[in-house]
């Protein structure tokens, strides 16, 4: 039996993202958010276009409802969302993006823009483009493993 190359494509993407993340979080460090979570930008990106309730951000994230509250509960904490009344249900509540929230999306919005504009200037946009339609293909290889609501907020 031969042993996997030292570039498995499975690996090479896990490390890709990784030093990725790490970056974004240096980042926004460096802009005063220095307290980002590992499942914040998952949820900022979820409330980016307009507020949702605790079900439809667990049910997302697929993980219990009280976990969806954890989280939201630790973000509210540190300013990044808002809870109100959601005029369709007096029982529920909408989940909303602050404005420190925001504002540190757009922070991380900003960071993604020049990362991608680095990585164009040393491999060029050809290169790039490959990349992303390598990386597409591989995210929609298993759709039903990644929630197309989700997918939504990314794709």
């Amino acid at each position: 039996m031969s042993a996997q190359p030292a570039s498995d494509l499975g690996i090479l993407v896990l490390l890709a993202y990784q030093g990725f993340v790490r970056q974004l979080h240096k980042d926004m460090a460096a802009h005063g958010y220095d307290d980002i979570g590992h499942s914040d930008g998952v949820v900022f990106r979820m409330l980016a276009r307009q507020p949702h309730t605790v079900s439809e951000l667990a049910t997302w994230l697929e993980i219990s409802k009280q976990g969806t509250t954890q989280i939201i509960d630790d973000m509210q904490a540190r300013g990044y969302v808002v809870r109100t009344p959601d005029p369709s249900d007096a029982r529920a509540k909408l989940i909303a993006l602050s404005p420190r929230g925001q504002a540190a999306l757009s922070v991380a919005r900003r960071f993604h823009r020049s990362y991608e504009a680095r990585l164009v200037r040393a491999h060029g946009s050809e290169s790039i483009e490959a990349l992303r339609v390598v990386l597409g293909d591989m995210g929609a290889a298993a759709p039903e493993a990644l929630d197309r609501a989700l997918r939504g907020v990314y794709l």
